[in-house]
């Protein structure tokens, strides 16, 4: 496993690209609402990225064809956008977005009720999101990368819902996955020791039922086994020799 340090340099632009999809994710927020289609989310998502002069890096990426994953209720992650996917009242929709400013990533997630949603729903989210910041108090120098794991299992663990156990976060720089995965659930050993320099896309996936999921024939869409649904939460982090700085998320 190779782990790279970014440089000053390269910490600046994963800074700005940081900013930029934040802003983009702040927009899409307000975008979200009942009657669009998952495809109008993904062609305004990109405008977007576009227009701040960056590179949806989804769009592509392994054959993936939009430049926003769009996962509705049961959807845990990479749901394709379609025209004839129509948000209504009382969904959850996980909208995961990254971008390239000058040849470095950034990646975040966010999930969003549309209109008015049943207390379980939000209840997951707002636990999926928790589970994230449980975890970044362990994204620091000195510390082992899988206490992160560890703090976000054992939260989730408080209100019985499942971790996902089938994908992980990763680390992001010059590419959009890079060393080391960063699992959401408890590891048998410690995990590699954090450095400053260190750049990881933390993402909890946590269902309302089990942990297990299942690929549609699609290929990409990655549902809940048990058709519970399910949340996402994700910012892209910078190991520092102090507190963690969240890259894409400067007002949760």
């Amino acid at each position: 496993m190779s782990v790279s340090i970014k440089s000053a340099r390269e910490i600046e632009y994963m800074r700005i690209a940081g900013r930029l999809l934040e802003e983009v994710h702040d927009e899409l927020a307000a975008f979200v609402r009942p009657g669009i289609s998952t495809l109008d989310i993904d062609r305004y998502g990109e405008k977007l990225i576009r227009d701040r002069g960056c590179i949806p890096n989804f769009l592509h990426y392994n054959g993936y064809p939009a430049s926003i994953c769009v996962s509705v209720n049961d959807e845990v992650v990479h749901g394709i956008p379609h025209k004839k996917r129509i948000l209504k009242e009382g969904d959850i929709v996980s909208l995961d977005a990254g971008l390239i400013y000058k040849g470095y990533h950034s990646d975040a997630a966010r999930t969003h009720g549309v209109g008015r949603i049943s207390e379980e729903a939000r209840q997951l989210i707002a636990a999926t999101k928790q589970s994230f910041f449980e975890g970044l108090k362990f994204a620091r120098a000195g510390r082992h990368l899988h206490e992160i794991s560890a703090a976000i299992n054992d939260y989730i663990d408080t209100f019985g819902y499942g971790v996902v156990q089938d994908l992980v976060g990763h680390g992001i720089g010059e590419h959009l996955h890079e060393d080391p995965q960063i699992p959401n659930f408890r590891q048998k050993r410690r995990g590699i020791k954090l450095l400053p320099g260190m750049t990881l896309a933390i993402e909890p996936m946590i269902n309302a039922g089990g942990w297990q999921v299942v690929w549609l024939d699609d290929d990409w869409t990655v549902v809940t086994e048990d058709g519970s649904l399910s949340a996402h939460y994700e910012n892209t982090v910078l190991i520092t020799n102090g507190e963690p700085e969240l890259l894409t998320c400067s007002h949760d």
